[in-house]
């Protein structure tokens, strides 16, 4: 799909879940027949008129300047991750058809991932490909080494894995702001093929990811709790840690850990001790060899 055609469907979207009162405007209605602002009451509110923004929402191949996007986004009333969500859809379109190079974990990227091995942690590429992770992670979540190369990718997991919907206590929250972090990925990189090939899998096989990749919701928190009902030893509340290595912002080394002294801290540790007990799936490196 189009760059250019996927800004202006961003921006349609962030305009029709705005309400009148939401912008100050008097609210009526006579003449609305679709929830949200007209185009001319983004262009009022953004300063610019209603042709020029009809152009940006229709995706004609013009170049708003910064302070324009700055004054749209104003008037979207956007937050911090969708104003640089888009930004990204104009600033990559030019280069969007260069082909990405292959992903690895470097060496100590994989060593620290097994030194920490007390607590589960994946190295997370583009597209939350899984890269790497240590054995407690694969006990935690899913044997993504035993799975074939293109299923190894956490959001397409939690989103058609049965098993997934059944670990997380709240699943669609989980699933939904997975599929709104894909969203801001494929904003950085529109055009690659594995991304839109993961896109056009989940949106075939998921109601769910359908619905929520049409609203064009965008995620950009790197951090959070995770609340789980694990099948060997039950619930879990963890917190999650995203931290991306200054080398390769595309590279995402996510971190869960539990709260001292809490039973979610005694059933990691006892998660650990019967892994520690049973065959051990494929190491960090193992995994990232065969990427």
């Amino acid at each position: 799909m189009g760059q250019s055609a996927e800004f202006g469907r961003f921006l349609k979207a962030m305009r029709s879940r705005l309400a009148p009162e939401q912008a100050g405007i008097a609210a009526t209605s006579s003449g609305r027949r679709v929830p949200g602002l007209r185009r001319e009451e983004i262009a009022y509110l953004a300063g610019v008129s209603t042709d020029y923004y009809t152009r940006l929402e229709q995706g004609r191949n013009i170049h708003p300047s910064r302070s324009v996007l700055d004054s749209v986004a104003r008037a979207l009333q956007l937050d911090d991750g969708e104003r640089a969500h888009m930004i990204n859809l104009l600033e990559h379109c030019a280069n969007s058809k260069r082909p990405l190079p292959p992903q690895t974990a470097r060496p100590a990227l994989r060593q620290l991932v097994d030194a920490v091995g007390n607590v589960p942690a994946l190295v997370l590429g583009r597209r939350t490909e899984v890269l790497a992770g240590n054995p407690l992670a694969f006990l935690l979540l899913a044997d993504f080494p035993s799975m074939p190369l293109q299923e190894r990718n956490l959001t397409r997991w939690i989103i058609l894995d049965p098993r997934a919907k059944e670990l997380f206590t709240d699943w669609k929250t989980v699933a939904a702001e997975a599929t709104g972090a894909l969203r801001v990925d494929v904003g950085r990189h529109p055009n690659d093929p594995e991304a839109n090939q993961l896109v056009g899998e989940l949106a075939v096989h998921s109601e769910h990811f359908r619905k929520w990749w049409a609203g064009h919701r965008v995620v950009t928190e790197h951090a959070g709790v995770l609340r789980m009902r694990h099948p060997v030893v039950g619930d879990l509340e963890l917190n999650f840690e995203d931290l991306a290595p200054r080398h390769d912002p595309d590279l995402t080394l996510r971190v869960f850990t539990a709260k001292p002294g809490s039973p979610s801290a005694d059933s990691l540790a006892m998660l650990g001790s019967f892994g520690a007990q049973e065959p051990k799936p494929a190491t960090a490196r193992a995994l990232d060899e065969t990427i």
